[in-house]
């Protein structure tokens, strides 16, 4: 039987949503191994002057826990 552990993470990227979550998962698996998967919990965004300035990805990252 497999134990997974669930990590909450917060990636952030002046790029888009989907650069945010790619940075948390790397920044993630610099330390955490056995990464098998990811939720997407919330995407938000700073805006000034009517733009977006940086985006935000809360996610939850799924890892094997080894015995």
């Amino acid at each position: 039987m497999a134990v997974v552990k669930i990590l909450n993470v917060v990636g952030d990227s002046t790029k888009s949503w989907d650069d945010a979550i790619q940075n948390a998962v790397a920044e993630a698996s610099k330390t955490v191994n056995n990464i098998s998967g990811i939720e997407v919990l919330n995407q938000t965004a700073n805006v000034k002057d009517g733009k977006i300035v940086e985006y935000k990805a809360n996610i939850q990252i799924a890892f094997r826990v080894d015995r």
